[in-house]
């Protein structure tokens, strides 16, 4: 016996080379994952690459979505966790945290980091996907300089340590000690309800609810980990009816759905909302970082949404109340809705890249408040992950400050045309070709970006406002630590302003993803509420023609439009 009460075992193994994480972590199918020492080589990699003092007597706070495999690989963690001298893991209970809540325990326990299990919106089940995550003791996704070392090391690995310690009994809230080695397991939900009731004004929007019982409610937890922390909110907290919630059960398939919270697969929710007459639908994804906004008459585009939070932060908001607005930030194809809030509220307004981590040195430099991507993450700096609940509340919020400012019931879309008509509109979509042959994605984006700045500039297609003014590879220089990232995306900028974005996606498991993101300023006030898709439209067609997608990979569709 070690001097922990428990031996320690060395397993030889041998590298996978296909371990790098990407913005969001490892993400594979399951029969990756679960391949000999597979998930092994890829946690014992995380330890290694723990940054300074490292993985001995550290806390880690451990939890997933509740995905197929999600057990198997929390009792692999706790065993490698043991044997690499970590002083203290914390897991939620059956191996379930949100993202968010996760974020918060690490920053609210003083945790050196967290393993997060998910594989965030992709879906789940023996055929579908697992993920991997580190995130630091900020409770922020690792930067770039950590999963570098964490791909180093899983590519050279020769051995890893396991605890020869049982099984742990993950379903009961408990304390347990080997030796020296201590697990918490904790309740999932109380610590980040107890955050949320400190954020929003829930006197406000209980009184709201009360004032206006017609006022209808339904969140969809799309199956995913946010199911109990939405049934804790909006029935137990705020006294809704149990009808106001739906699907919030977590399963390890998430019922056979795609729990990503778009128009597309979230159609249960989009047929409900309307059949209903709903006043704010919402829903968030497998593992609670994202949300969409609904209402039976308007669909918030996540970049209006961010704006709109924004917005009203320090009127409606008690956090925001107190600790001001520092700063605005949006990821570079979010739309530039929230740029003109930041002016108006005369603060600074940051553009980064995607990837969550890029918001997370702004917040803890103290310059960066409220923030946003397009892909339906919404946020602050409360934890340093992107937060659904946390924006489907805010949007709670708001509707009750709203209404009791006027003195009559609003909606979401008065809202959002009380909006337009100060700042304009930013029409904005984004179209996924999910699933493309690599090769031809590769081939058309090379292609593209060899005529960006050369062939592109100057081209006109039809007036002046569609002449292309600027297009170039976006690159950004961090503010705090001077760290560039080079070759986020193509951006395509027009003379109006209006512009056309080309990435090619690192979250999916399979394939490459295309996005093509579009998006269109219009401040004529008789032009502010036109359907999306057909605002878009030229911008579209010139897509189309500039990038030869069709041409390339044979898809004339996109899987996914939002």
């Amino acid at each position: 016996m070690s001097s922990n009460s428990f031996s320690v075992n060395v397993v030889k193994t041998k590298p996978y080379l296909d371990q790098k994480p990407g913005t969001s972590g490892l993400r594979k199918k399951v029969k990756v994952f679960t391949q000999e020492n597979y998930t092994e080589n890829f946690v014992q990699s995380i330890f290694d690459a723990m940054p300074s003092p490292g993985a001995k007597d550290s806390t880690v706070v451990v939890g997933g979505d509740g995905r197929y495999y999600l057990s198997e690989a929390v009792q692999k963690i706790i065993k490698i966790a043991a044997a690499n001298g970590v002083k203290k893991l914390i897991i939620g209970q059956n191996g379930i945290l949100s993202t968010p809540s996760l974020s918060n325990i690490i920053r609210k326990r003083k945790a050196s980091g967290g393993i997060v299990l998910t594989a965030s919106h992709n879906p789940g089940g023996i055929n579908y996907d697992f993920g991997i995550k580190y995130n630091v003791s900020n409770g922020g996704p690792a930067p770039e300089n950590i999963t570098d070392m964490i791909f180093t090391c899983s590519k050279s690995i020769s051995e890893y340590k396991v605890a020869d310690i049982p099984d742990v009994d993950l379903s009961k809230i408990s304390i347990m000690k080997f030796g020296d080695f201590e697990i918490e397991i904790i309740d999932s939900v109380i610590e980040y309800v107890t955050m949320i009731n400190e954020i929003f004004d829930f006197p406000l929007i209980k009184s709201f609810l009360q004032k206006h019982p017609d006022f209808k409610v339904l969140f969809d937890g799309l199956n995913g980990v946010t199911g109990p922390y939405g049934r804790s909110i909006f029935v137990e907290e705020l006294g809704l009816p149990k009808s106001s919630i739906d699907q919030c059960v977590p399963l390890a398939d998430f019922g056979g759905e795609h729990p990503d919270p778009n128009l597309t697969y979230a159609h249960k929710l989009v047929v409900n909302v309307e059949k209903n007459k709903i006043d704010l639908g919402a829903a968030s994804d497998g593992d609670g970082d994202r949300n969409m906004i609904i209402s039976h008459d308007w669909f918030v585009n996540p970049s209006d949404s961010v704006a709109v939070i924004a917005d009203y932060a320090v009127e409606a908001i008690p956090y925001f109340k107190k600790s001001g607005l520092k700063g605005l930030a949006r990821s570079m194809p979010t739309s530039a809705s929230i740029d003109r809030v930041a002016e108006a509220h005369k603060v600074q307004l940051f553009e980064v890249p995607t990837g969550w981590k890029f918001f997370g040195n702004l917040m803890d430099a103290g310059k960066l408040s409220v923030c946003g991507e397009e892909s339906f993450g919404t946020g602050s700096d409360h934890i340093r992950e992107k937060d659904g609940l946390w924006a489907i509340i805010a949007w709670l919020n708001i509707i009750a400050h709203e209404s009791l400012v006027q003195g009559k019931l609003v909606t979401i879309r008065s809202i959002m045309q009380k909006h337009f008509l100060k700042y304009g509109r930013n029409y904005f979509s984004r179209y996924d070709y999910e699933e493309v042959d690599s090769d031809a994605a590769n081939r058309m984006y090379s292609e593209l970006k060899a005529k960006m700045s050369s062939e592109l500039v100057g081209q006109s297609f039809g007036s002046e406002k569609l002449t292309i003014a600027k297009a170039d590879d976006f690159e950004y220089t961090d503010p705090i630590d001077k760290s560039v990232s080079k070759n986020q995306g193509l951006r395509i900028i027009f003379k109006d302003g209006s512009r056309i974005i080309v990435r090619l996606s690192g979250t999916g498991s399979s394939g490459a993803t295309i996005r093509l993101y579009y998006e269109m300023y219009e401040d004529r006030e008789d032009m502010l509420m036109m359907d999306t898709q057909e605002a878009l439209k030229p911008l579209i067609d010139i897509s189309l023609k500039i990038t030869k997608l069709e041409e390339h990979t044979g898809r004339k569709e996109p899987t996914v439009i939002t």
